[in-house]
């Protein structure tokens, strides 16, 4: 068998909007690693809706997830505060009344398309942690749209969007290569990383110019399993 032909690929950050520890490592990029953020690739991660699940049964994968034990999102509300803490924040924690994690997630696209994708997932964090805010609240969406100067429509309309959806789903198909089982998780060449605190030793393992490592695309031939959220919140 031929070897498989190998490409560059950027260093790559993947997060969910969801998680209180990708946003405090979306915190950590910007005060210890400046610069950084600019030269990794971005990649959303969240548990689909039953939408979301059809399209990528229709592409061969699924998506399962497992959540939390009452103990463990005990635990992650107090670890979440103790972190918080640490870098000077007050967490307001968010209620989430009818959670659709399409709604911030499919938004990122369309920002992203404007260049603006680092920034909705800055500003909707903060109004997720700081604020209390609903980020699966269409109306959340369309107010932090305006903030950035997006179109509000747009960004709230990307769950009716078939090219987003088809977009999301693509992308949550792509990060098998990785081995993604739960967020903030950092990649590189063959170099993985899950958790916030694995931030500096990812940070480290680069080299000056970043330019990528050798990619050797999916490990797998048959439907990938995409794995579950890890407890992260």
């Amino acid at each position: 068998m031929a070897d498989r032909v190998t490409h560059p690929r950027p260093p790559r950050f993947y997060f969910g909007l969801r998680s209180p520890y990708s946003w405090f490592a979306l915190l950590d990029l910007e005060e210890h690693h400046p610069g950084l953020a600019d030269r990794l690739e971005w990649r959303p991660w969240w548990e689909p809706d039953e939408a979301g699940e059809q399209l990528l049964r229709g592409i061969g994968a699924r998506f399962p997830y497992t959540p939390a034990s009452p103990a463990k999102e005990l635990y992650i509300q107090r670890d979440v505060r103790r972190l918080a803490a640490e870098r000077g924040l007050e967490i307001v924690w968010p209620e989430d009344r009818s959670p659709w994690w399409e709604v911030p997630h499919l938004a990122w696209f369309v920002a992203e398309r404007e260049g603006l994708g680092r920034a909705w997932a800055e500003r909707i964090s903060r109004a997720r942690w700081l604020e209390g805010r609903d980020i699966c609240d269409p109306r959340t969406v369309r107010r932090v749209a305006a903030e950035l100067d997006l179109d509000p429509d747009e960004v709230a309309g990307a769950v009716d969007d078939p090219a987003v959806r088809e977009q999301g789903a693509r992308s949550l198909l792509d990060i098998h290569r990785d081995g993604v089982f739960g967020v903030p998780y950092f990649a590189h060449g063959l170099d993985t990383y899950w958790g916030v605190e694995r931030l500096a030793a990812f940070a480290a393992s680069l080299p000056d110019d970043t330019a990528g490592g050798q990619w050797a695309g999916p490990g797998t031939t048959g439907p990938a399993d995409l794995g579950h959220a890890g407890g992260t919140g």
